[in-house]
């Protein structure tokens, strides 16, 4: 089992704890200090001069865990992360690799692992992140433990206690409310409907698609079809809902428009026939990125960016999809138009998207926190 947790190192009640450690006989920074302290700074010293000694960078070594929960702390010696070309990967991925193994060896059932070197040691959250995963599936690919990646520090926990309220709101607002609006009514046609996973089989959720008489495949676009009968329920339920009146006589100048926002439009209308793929290569252009760095963002895989690049047909999950929303740093309507182009949409019947929407929606481009976030709603995770 693989799950990312955000809590503290120290807490944690796991058979073993990793402890992100110096190559030094001295108390590092950030977990190394932390771990020290809860354990019993000169008890845990003491053990480490006099049995230890010095480690060298993508070592580790065994020690108790004293006032700790946790029987054993496994110090994995961790790399600075310089610029990324002095053979950092190597050295964190023997980090995790050789902490594993450590473990294994000791018969340890259970073990909680923080985000190794992406605190005091500097290296980039997201890339130490996807190490991180490629090495515990690897490892759990052929091996059974209990693995908890632990996430904590302070702009993590402080980001948390922000987007939680906020996102429960959220969800009831855009989830909850409009969930309702979209049971089956008497005469509503079947295609296009798929169980809602959180009220039961019972009840069935309505696309959007299918709402407006339209109908996708993946990687198609949409198709009108003729409109189904509307019951008298619904027209009644619309003519209930408040009108919406759009400003139409803002003075142009306040937007800026004028030539350069005529290219912008322009050169969006040269687009418009574009695959997923060929969108998200523009989008990635247009906002001056690179690729590179927007697949890292999303934690999606470097083989996989590959193939969505160089074939322009190529129709990736939905999730990848999304992912890939918050990688590129899209706004919600950018979101939209990049995944109808592989046939999908954002649906009001799936928490899921009602958390991606949230994200992406309020510029929050953190997989790692919506991937916490998704754990926390007893929702299938994506990183692992």
């Amino acid at each position: 089992m693989f799950r990312i947790v955000r809590n503290d190192i120290t807490r944690m009640t796991t058979e073993a704890v990793v402890n992100t450690a110096n190559q030094h006989v001295a108390v590092g920074e950030g977990c190394d200090s932390a771990v020290y302290e809860a354990a019993g700074c000169e008890e845990l010293l003491a053990y480490r001069r006099d049995k230890i000694g010095e480690v060298p960078e993508g070592e580790v070594f065994l020690t108790p865990g004293f006032r700790l929960p946790a029987k054993y702390i496994i110090h994995a010696v961790s790399p600075k992360y310089v610029d990324g070309e002095h053979g950092e990967e190597k050295l964190l991925r023997s980090c995790y690799r050789k902490s594993l193994a450590l473990a294994k060896e000791k018969g340890i059932r259970s073990i909680a692992i923080p985000l190794i070197a992406t605190g005091s040691f500097g290296y980039p959250k997201e890339e130490g992140m996807r190490i991180a995963v490629d090495e515990i599936s690897g490892f759990l690919s052929e091996n059974r433990m209990e693995i908890l990646l632990v996430v904590f520090d302070d702009d993590s926990t402080r980001l948390g206690e922000k987007i939680y309220p906020d996102l429960e709101e959220y969800i009831r607002q855009n989830y909850v409310e409009e969930k309702k609006r979209h049971f089956p009514f008497p005469g509503m046609p079947h295609a296009g409907r798929r169980e809602d996973r959180d009220t039961g089989a019972g009840n069935v959720c309505y696309s959007q698609a299918a709402m407006m008489g339209e109908s996708a495949a993946p990687g198609r676009p949409m198709q009108k079809k003729k409109a189904a009968s509307r019951p008298a329920e619904v027209e009644e339920d619309e003519a209930a809902l408040p009108e919406i009146v759009v400003n139409m006589e803002v003075p142009p100048e306040e937007y800026g428009f004028e030539e350069f926002h005529e290219s912008r439009l322009d050169e969006r209308m040269r687009h418009l026939s574009d695959t997923f793929s060929e969108y998200l290569l523009y989008l990635i252009r247009d906002k001056h990125m690179e690729n590179a760095e927007v697949y890292k963002r999303a934690i999606v895989d470097k083989k996989t960016f590959s193939k969505i690049k160089n074939h322009a047909d190529y129709h990736p999950q939905k999730l990848t999809a999304l992912c890939l929303c918050v990688g590129a740093k899209l706004n919600l309507d950018e979101s939209k138009d990049l995944l109808a182009r592989a046939g999908y949409a954002l649906s009001p019947c799936d928490k899921t998207d009602i958390i991606f929407s949230y994200f992406i929606e309020n510029e929050i481009y953190d997989m790692i926190e919506l991937d916490i976030q998704l754990e926390e709603h007893g929702l299938p995770c994506i990183i692992t």
